[in-house]
């Protein structure tokens, strides 16, 4: 299956980056290169385009995808968490945009053996980086009843949480739950018929919850986002796009975070923390249009936060 993947708010999100033609680029999500071949066609000849991907496949894909550019073009094989490592061992020091991504892309979700969808039958995976050890499986076969509760609750914001997690326990002391199916069944068993009946398909904060925790995606957040904009020239831009209100809540944070000066606590006379203000960014988050949301139903839960060096 090749891997395809729609971009979502992709006008807003170059355009919300983008401020030197000349620039250096690091799209830190790959997937498809939607956003980084958008990007890159912005560019001068001069301007770098650099992607970062742990996914073999959307990494070859995206190579393939960015070669009728007129910029220069970088991919390189690793996740966004090694960013900062990444660029400064080829001599990046100085960057003027950076795009993050945080969607499960189309072609992930599409792809039954990778193991994210709960519409399609395959082995319980939901790796991003397919040489990770941990895997689904491992997460439903092994965890704790509290674990796994806390996990789904914490991660998925799923209000049966508990039952989900007393349900898979039961289920799995009789055999090992092994596919995507299996576990669906076992999470509509767990959900009151009537809670199934409203809201989205009932295994889908579940699968989010299990993905997170697979890749280890919310943990990584904040201080790769905080790489980012060291490595940021003054007036350069990060746009990070996300897809539910965890991923959303970390960003806004850090956002706040770096754009406030003094940190101390406000029974303190004096400052001594001497912390300054990083970037600057907008409180409100960009979202997709009617139209975006009619075309593809998977952007409807997108938002898009930028902040700039100050």
């Amino acid at each position: 299956m090749e891997f395809h993947h729609v971009s979502v708010l992709l006008d807003e999100t170059v355009n919300a980056v983008i401020t030197d033609p000349h620039g250096v680029y690091v799209d830190c999500t790959l997937g498809g290169a939607g956003h980084a071949h958008a990007l890159g066609e912005k560019l001068a000849e001069d301007g770098l385009l650099i992607g970062l991907d742990q996914d073999e496949v959307a990494l070859a894909t995206a190579t393939k995808r960015l070669q009728d550019l007129s910029c220069q073009v970088m991919t390189i094989p690793t996740n966004f968490r090694y960013l900062k490592r990444a660029l400064t061992e080829r001599g990046i020091t100085a960057v003027d945009g950076f795009i993050f991504d945080l969607g499960v892309s189309s072609y992930q979700l599409d792809t039954a053996e990778r193991g994210f969808s709960y519409m399609q039958d395959g082995p319980l995976d939901m790796r991003m980086d397919q040489q990770g050890e941990l895997t689904a499986a491992t997460v439903v076969n092994t965890y704790s009843e509290e674990a796994l509760h806390q996990i789904i609750r914490d991660y998925g914001e799923e209000r049966w949480a508990k039952r989900i997690a007393q349900f898979i326990v039961a289920a799995r002391s009789e055999n090992p739950i092994k596919t995507t199916s299996e576990l669906t069944t076992i999470i509509k068993q767990a959900i009151p018929a009537g809670a199934r009946r409203e809201g989205p398909h009932p295994a889908k904060r579940t699968f989010q919850a299990i993905r997170i925790e697979v890749n280890q995606e919310l943990a990584i957040l904040q201080e790769s986002f905080k790489d980012a904009v060291d490595l940021l020239k003054s007036g350069g831009r990060i746009g990070v796009i996300t897809f539910h209100s965890l991923e959303d809540r970390i960003t806004k944070q850090t956002f706040k975070e770096l754009s406030t000066g003094c940190i101390c606590p406000p029974e303190l006379p004096v400052c001594v923390c001497h912390h300054t203000a990083s970037v600057k960014a907008k409180n409100k988050a960009i979202e997709p249009s009617v139209e975006e949301v009619e075309a593809n139903p998977r952007s409807r839960s997108a938002k898009l936060r930028v902040a700039q060096k100050v």
